[in-house]
């Protein structure tokens, strides 16, 4: 049996992590920034995270959820402290997209509603209702084109006041950080009034904070930058679990739970709940989103120094350099000569979604490969 063949690979055999970089079969060292797609947040190999999984599985590796898990409370205790959000509840769930399936799931039990607003080149998943929401026709299937979702443009708020008037809309969902749509930001004053507007129109407000959360922003979620925005759900992943499959969704107190809508086999078991428990400790023991916050403005600072460099956007570890040419030659050569792995948005954006552990000289260290490929 073969794979399905479902990704353009690079040649690259990559078997070992630790911190910031990775190795590959030759032994040959690489720069990691891009972190897995923005998934490993507290550094590949850390010996905390490492002890803490491996205790876990010499103990019980999973159960099922129809018995109480005392570690699932834990997650959900200590996220509740350090997000700022400890009167919500917690859903946990094994990816992002599920995590965006429940969201709106929840959402249309709420309010009866099957109209959703997305914003123009989001992405939220590839599954259900999440693909049909993420604005990229190519990987949406005729089964999944049922006519639920209108998208419309970041930051254009007079359009979302248009349909949301309209008073059939279940939610709108928008990520804190736009992140395969190019690093695009959120204004503050747009979220103030989006937030406002679903209120006043019995709309569920989500906050996508999968790839822009848990501290990757320079704040624990990006929409944090906005003061006083208390969504009504936070969907997270990535991050959360250092690269163990895991989900979840923060639900605000106006929802009550009910037996039956929502439910999970693998969502919050054992393994994933120690992993995320050894993250949330060393985000707090080492100050990651602090160093993501100062890390992330000194390179984006010298990347504008860059003239080649089109436009820098971001905000802590997620950055993204666009430019007037495509940069798919650049990112080979930073990859094959100067061996960095970096990201990418469409054919002209190049993303930087480090570990929250990218030290300033390893920063340097990017800066240094990354002018040497550009001159």
């Amino acid at each position: 049996m073969n794979l399905f063949d479902v990704y353009p690979l690079f040649d690259i055999n990559i078997v070992k992590g630790k911190g910031c970089r990775v190795w590959d079969e030759n032994g040959q060292e690489y720069l990691d920034l891009y972190g897995g797609h923005a998934v490993i947040s507290i550094g590949h190999a850390h010996p905390h995270y490492v002890e803490k999984i491996s205790e876990q599985v010499g103990k019980l590796g999973f159960y099922s959820n129809s018995v109480i898990n005392k570690l699932q409370q834990q997650v959900a205790e200590r996220l509740g402290k350090l997000s700022g959000y400890e009167d919500y509840s917690l859903f946990l769930i094994n990816s992002g997209a599920e995590a965006n399936e429940n969201a709106l799931k929840l959402a249309s039990f709420y309010n009866g509603r099957t109209r959703i607003l997305s914003v123009q080149k989001a992405f939220h998943g590839r599954t259900s209702l999440a693909v049909e929401a993420t604005a990229n026709p190519k990987i949406i299937a005729p089964i999944n084109a049922n006519g639920h979702v209108t998208y419309l443009p970041l930051n254009d708020i007079e359009a979302y006041r248009t349909e949301l008037e309209k008073e059939d809309v279940c939610a709108v969902i928008v990520e804190g950080i736009q992140g395969v749509g190019g690093i695009q930001l959120p204004t503050s004053e747009f979220l103030q009034e989006l937030s406002r507007l679903c209120e006043k129109h019995h709309a569920v407000f989500i906050m996508d904070e999968i790839q822009s959360g848990y501290g990757r922003s320079g704040k624990f979620f990006a929409h944090q930058y906005c003061e006083g925005l208390r969504p009504d759900m936070i969907t997270v992943a990535k991050g959360i679990a250092n690269g163990f499959p895991m989900g979840g969704v923060l639900i605000s107190p106006k929802f009550a739970p009910v037996y039956g809508q929502l439910g999970t086999t693998f969502g919050g078991n054992h393994l994933a709940c120690a992993a995320a428990l050894a993250v949330m400790d060393v985000i707090e023991q080492e100050n990651l989103v602090n160093n993501a916050a100062e890390v992330g403005a000194f390179l984006i600072s010298e990347l504008k120094k860059f003239p080649q460099i089109k436009e820098v956007r971001g905000r802590g570890l997620m950055i993204g350099m666009e430019f007037e040419d495509p940069i798919k030659d650049i990112r080979l050569k930073l990859l094959k000569e100067e061996h960095v792995f970096t990201g990418v948005s469409g054919t002209h954006v190049i993303r930087l979604l480090p570990p929250l552990a990218l030290s300033m000289d390893e920063a340097k260290e990017f800066l240094t490969r990354f002018e040497r490929v550009l001159s």
